[in-house]
């Protein structure tokens, strides 16, 4: 894949591609809510979870969750499982993406249901930009983006099909610092609705790698601009939460 300027600032401004290769895994301390979890009586699902993020492959573990002495698990292909501490399998569920279409997930999800949701979520945002420089992922540059008084520079990404994700295609926002601010897509496991605008706030740097600590999305119109109201989702990433493992 030929080299894109704006995605390699990017991936400069987070940290850079060494540090997330000689990395095991990065770790975040979570928490999050809001209407689209409410919506799936899952309001309060995630609070204070360690995430642990690899670096190679999609392998995302939460723990608590979802109490004590126990822990939620996304493998790489996409099956999730809780289990306890002692790694003893409480409950799994193999395809957990083919459900969310039936009746039962328009009205409201399971802890599983919101287990998927959630890592798959925390890989997108923590992996992102840099598996963007792999060459199963197309990337290009879209036309600049002015929000308030900043303009932006904007890459489209599509993610290969083994990767779960909101959406097959994504767009980010760039700073001229080569930060991301925004982030567009459709969280398809909620629905067609769920149209994002995504926004990365207060960022800050842990052991090198830079990331947003509170999160804010948003309905995105159908003219890109973001809905006032309601707010869909909020994460906060507390300060000195995020943990380089290097496999060195």
């Amino acid at each position: 894949m030929a080299e894109l300027p704006v995605l390699e600032r990017t991936i400069a401004a987070h940290g850079g591609r060494a540090l997330w290769e000689d990395a095991r895994e990065i770790c975040v301390k979570v928490s999050s809510g809001g209407l689209a979890f409410a919506s799936k009586l899952q309001g309060s699902a995630e609070r204070d979870v360690e995430a642990r993020i690899a670096t190679t492959g999609q392998h995302v573990t939460f723990s608590p969750y979802p109490r004590v002495g126990m822990r939620g698990v996304l493998e790489r292909g996409g099956a999730v499982r809780i289990e306890t501490d002692a790694g003893a399998t409480v409950e799994q569920r193999e395809q957990p993406r083919r459900h969310f279409a039936d009746l039962r997930h328009k009205l409201w999800w399971d802890r599983l249901d919101i287990l998927y949701f959630a890592t798959c979520a925390m890989w997108t945002y923590v992996s992102a930009p840099f598996v963007f420089a792999g060459d199963e992922y197309a990337v290009r540059e879209l036309d600049p983006w002015r929000e308030g008084d900043e303009t932006w520079e904007r890459i489209a990404v599509r993610f290969p099909e083994w990767a779960h994700t909101h959406c097959r295609e994504q767009v980010f926002h760039v700073d001229g610092r080569g930060l991301i601010r925004r982030h567009d897509y459709t969280a398809e496991p909620i629905g067609s609705w769920a149209r994002a605008a995504h926004y990365c706030l207060e960022h800050q740097t842990f052991d090198g790698l830079t990331l947003p600590t509170r999160r804010r999305v948003y309905q995105r119109r159908r003219d890109g601009r973001r809905r006032a109201r309601p707010l869909l989702v909020w994460i906060e990433l507390p300060a000195a939460s995020v943990v380089r493992q290097s496999v060195r």
